[in-house]
Formats: structure tokens, sequence, C-alpha cells
């Protein structure tokens, strides 16, 4: 199966209920939602997720990932982590369409505790309809690229 249209998605204990909302609503656009995150609400340490999901992006497994926890913060910070990924944290669709059409970001972080379901949908197409712009932005992530070591 190509990876083209392979969506990875997981997060903490807070975002179960989002996550398998955001799954839903992308199965509905032609994504194949990859949800790896936890079904329970038992604790759970969102850095383990954030990283299960990079790695699946990084190794060209799943396009594109998109990730949950309280503010979406923390889960980002530990996918950002992982050589390859370029992961941001929204709560607009300008910032989710902007990170992909500058950053050619390959995942999304979202706060379940920031935003609502709605906007988080809205955020979410957004940032899988955008498209990278190359040029000049190519630059600037192979700037960021080289960061990496």
């Amino acid at each position: 199966m190509s990876a083209s249209n392979r969506v990875v998605l997981s997060s903490d204990h807070a975002a179960i209920e989002l996550r398998q909302t955001i799954a839903a609503h992308i199965a509905t656009r032609g994504w194949v939602a990859v949800d790896i995150g936890p079904t329970t609400p038992e604790s759970t340490h969102y850095p383990h997720h954030g990283e299960a999901a990079a790695r699946l992006v990084a190794s060209g497994d799943c396009r594109f990932g998109i990730i949950l926890c309280g503010t979406g913060q923390g889960i980002m910070m530990a996918a950002n982590k992982v050589k390859g990924i370029r992961c941001g944290v929204c709560a607009d669709t300008f910032s989710a369409r902007m990170i992909r059409q500058h950053n050619d970001a390959n995942m999304l972080s979202i706060g379940v505790r920031v935003v609502g379901e709605g906007l988080a949908l809205d955020i979410v197409d957004a940032f899988l309809a955008a498209q990278f712009e190359g040029g000049r932005h190519a630059t600037r992530v192979e700037m960021i690229d080289a960061l990496e070591g």
C-alpha cells in the first residue's frame, strides 16, 4: 500500500475522542487513517505517542501525522526529536495551511484543551489540503533539516 494517502494519528489519553473523530473525518475525504493511539482513558505518556507517530512518518510508511495532547505542545516537541520530522502546533486554519505551504510540515499537532471539535476538523482539512510551495521556502526547509546534524 502506498504511503501517499496514509495519515498516522496518535494522542495521549486526554485526546482519544477527538483523535477518533479526526480519523473518521479524514477517512471520508479519502485518506487512510492509521490510528495507533490509546483506546482507554488510563494515563499515558505523550512523548511515547508522539515518537511512535513520527517514526511512521519518518520511515515513509505514512505521508502525514496528526498528533494530539492537552495543549499539543508536548507531543509536538517529542515528534520533532525524530529526524526528518517537521511538526507544528496549530490552533487556527491559517497556521495549519502555512506550515504545509512554507515549512513542508509533515506532522500536525493539536491541543484538545485549546480547540473544539469543529475547529480541529477545519485545521486538519487546511493542513491536508495545502501543498508545499517550494522555491525560496525549499532553501529554508533545507536549512532546518541541516540543523539535525
